[in-house]
């Protein structure tokens, strides 16, 4: 008959047969190698519990890791691109150069100095008003950003800053029909204005006469007349001329050199003939890149 009050041993009996057959274990083990087959078969047990216990742990580090490597990774590539930015537009002034004969360059002597100082800009915004060609970028005021300063892309001129505002600057492409800029031939040196014609890459030649020595595919480069835009910068390729006899000047008509429809980054520029007083918009900010200088600012 099954015992209503029956008890098994004592909490104190079974803490005493464990102590001894712990105290048992450890004295074989420490003497012979005996247990290390069932030591191997137990790590081999518990070592999924070991894994998933350290699972949290893991993975956290691993996030961690993952997200700091890739924010050092866009701050490296940010950098790079805009120093390949900076190169870029300095190479294309010294191509320019390259072709210019020996008198232009004793006429033009001030406005041939490299290394303008330029201060990378992001595109925040365009315009969509009918016939009006201009952006908004990031850079105003309190990065040194003044009226009537060039701003050119990688590949050519893009405008100039029309207004600045402390936090940003509204820029007029040279498309725009109110926008007009001095170049001249780079083959020959022969000098007239471009207009925006308010179509997207075409600009207009309409002051050169019918015998003029211009071709399709000639080079037009910044004359640097007028004080607004540093010389020698591509600003469109002619892509067409059409002698009107009845009439006093020829129809040209040239694409624009820089990428007006995709380009993001734009840089503006400080020509060293600009007068600069200390805390006037027209100081260039401590942080714009000097063309004499390597893009990390070493000497």
């Amino acid at each position: 008959m099954k015992l209503l009050f029956a008890k098994g041993p004592s909490l104190n009996t079974r803490l005493l047969v464990a102590l001894l057959v712990s105290v048992s274990m450890l004295v074989v083990d420490y003497r012979s190698e005996r247990l290390s087959r069932l030591r191997s078969l137990l790590s081999v047990l518990t070592y999924p519990l070991q894994a998933l216990a350290s699972l949290p742990v893991d993975l956290s580090h691993s996030f961690a890791d993952t997200v700091i490597s890739f924010v050092e990774l866009q701050k490296e590539n940010r950098r790079l691109k805009e120093q390949q930015f900076v190169n870029d537009a300095k190479l294309l002034k010294l191509a320019a150069l390259e072709k210019e004969n020996t008198r232009l360059r004793m006429l033009l002597e001030n406005s041939f100095q490299l290394g303008e100082q330029v201060l990378v800009a992001e595109l925040v915004s365009v315009k969509l008003a009918p016939y009006e060609h201009t952006v908004v970028v990031n850079k105003g005021t309190r990065f040194g950003v003044h009226a009537e300063q060039p701003v050119l892309d990688a590949n050519g001129i893009v405008g100039q800053v029309i207004r600045a505002l402390p936090s940003s600057s509204e820029v007029m492409l040279i498309t725009d029909p109110d926008h007009a800029i001095p170049v001249q031939v780079n083959r020959n040196g022969l000098r007239t204005i471009a207009f925006g014609t308010g179509q997207p890459n075409r600009l207009h030649l309409p002051f050169l006469a019918n015998n003029a020595d211009v071709v399709p595919g000639d080079l037009l480069v910044t004359s640097g007349l007028g004080g607004v835009f540093p010389a020698g910068y591509p600003v469109a390729v002619v892509d067409k001329f059409e002698a009107r006899p009845d009439k006093s000047f020829a129809n040209i008509y040239a694409t624009p050199k820089a990428d007006l429809e995709k380009s993001r980054e734009f840089l503006i520029v400080w020509s060293h003939s600009t007068p600069v007083v200390l805390g006037e918009p027209g100081k260039p900010p401590a942080d714009a890149q000097d063309g004499r200088e390597s893009a990390n600012g070493a000497p």
